[in-house]
């Protein structure tokens, strides 16, 4: 009877693995662009001064748009202690088919060169005042500060670990949020890019981080979004200070999904996609302490925004990695050749859907993948210990700085 049940399980689980992220749309190529559903988002244009050309293939052969193609542009980019990460988005920028925007480096009170490195890059520098206890989180008041200086009718806040892939992806991904009308919220969770083995732990938590906006799944208009992916946010400037912005969530740790539900209130359009192509970062380089803080940080917040039949899915499928491994595990001690065989193939099936939802989100190294028990194991206990963390301690840390949640 164990192994029927242990199948059942299994079942279920690959079928919420695939069910979770149905669909992931991206910008990344024109023609996804332009025949997503979530791209075609209809909101009000009244904030909207001028319009973006209707065909991206027209465009690409009269060449980079103006100023009197696009709307003004503000580029602000929250950075703190990221002398190591900004060169790279400060390069990627430097070097887009789109120029005509300005760019605001936040320095929030760091401590090595970045603000250094931004002032030569040509950004223009606001050093944020330090903060009071209990007042604002970080990132919301460098975002808050960027926003005051701004002069663009839309704005782009990057993170400083970002990286723009090609030479039009700025202009792309203006043209996306052209074609919502410049209203609204456009976010894109950005591919991840990386180089050291401890980086592929954290695949499993980027699957979830994607299929926890309840965005793609089959029944996606039926959910209401978690909120915005936080590394790639553009919007429209009037719409920012008419909803209050960063100012609004001022408490809140995880600001990008509170900047969606808040505009969500406001009844203005949230749309989320897949940065693959068109924008990557690299997390966490500095090493595994970092990586676990980083995910710490962000998973027992997160988890209470994801609708519960999607954290239902979340849940199986996580716990169908466990149920594989048992099974065969189970298979092997009763020495029974047909379980072994059946055992062996749900391990094989559900790898390949691991390998398969991983890599749609980032390069992660295959070995770690293939060792996907290690992967659950590793989530596990730091999903349990940012819930003792956010639940119980109410305190987080993150770049030298105690987070009150």
């Amino acid at each position: 009877m164990i192994f029927y049940f242990s199948l059942a399980v299994i079942a279920i689980a690959i079928l919420s693995g695939f069910l979770m992220m149905y669909k992931l749309p991206s910008p990344g190529t024109v023609r996804n662009a332009e025949s997503s559903p979530e791209s075609q988002a209809t909101t009000s244009a009244s904030t909207a001064r001028k319009t973006l050309p209707s065909n991206d293939s027209q465009a690409m052969e009269n060449g980079p748009e103006t100023r009197q193609d696009l709307p003004s542009l503000t580029i602000i980019i929250p950075a703190r202690n990221e002398q190591m990460r900004l060169p790279n988005l400060l390069s990627s920028l430097a070097i887009q088919d789109f120029r005509e925007f300005e760019l605001i480096v936040v320095d929030d009170q760091s401590e090595d060169e970045t603000a250094s490195l931004a002032k030569a890059a040509g950004a223009k520098v606001i050093r944020t005042a330090r903060l009071e206890e209990g007042s604002w989180i970080g990132k919301s008041f460098a975002c808050w500060t960027g926003a005051l200086a701004a002069r663009g009718e839309w704005l782009l806040f990057l993170d400083a670990d970002t990286r723009l892939e090609k030479t039009d992806s700025l202009r792309r991904l203006m043209s996306v949020y052209g074609r919502m009308n410049g209203s609204g919220v456009l976010s894109l969770q950005p591919y991840h890019q990386t180089k050291k083995l401890y980086e592929s732990f954290s695949a499993i938590f980027n699957i979830i981080v994607i299929a926890g906006m309840n965005s793609f799944t089959p029944w996606r208009d039926k959910f209401k979004s978690a909120g915005s992916f936080g590394p790639c946010i553009m919007l429209n400037r009037e719409e920012y200070f008419r909803t209050g912005g960063h100012s609004a969530i001022s408490g809140a740790v995880m600001d990008d999904l509170a900047l969606g539900v808040l505009y969500q209130k406001n009844d203005l359009k949230t749309v989320g996609m897949s940065g693959r192509g068109l924008i990557s970062f690299r997390m966490y380089p500095e090493g595994f302490r970092s990586l676990f803080e980083g995910w710490t940080k962000s998973f027992g917040t997160a988890s209470s925004s994801t609708h519960p039949f999607v954290f239902t899915m979340i849940i199986a499928w996580i716990s169908g990695g466990f149920s594989t491994v048992a099974l065969l595990v189970h298979s092997l001690m009763e020495g029974s050749p047909a379980w072994i065989g059946i055992s062996s193939l749900t391990v094989l099936i559900y790898m390949v859907q691991l390998i398969f939802q991983a890599r749609r989100t980032g390069n992660f190294n295959i070995l770690v993948l293939i060792l996907y028990p290690l992967q659950h194991i590793f989530f596990t206990v730091l999903f349990m210990w940012s819930l003792y963390m956010t639940k119980v301690l109410h305190t987080v840390n993150w770049r030298g700085r105690k987070i009150k949640v």
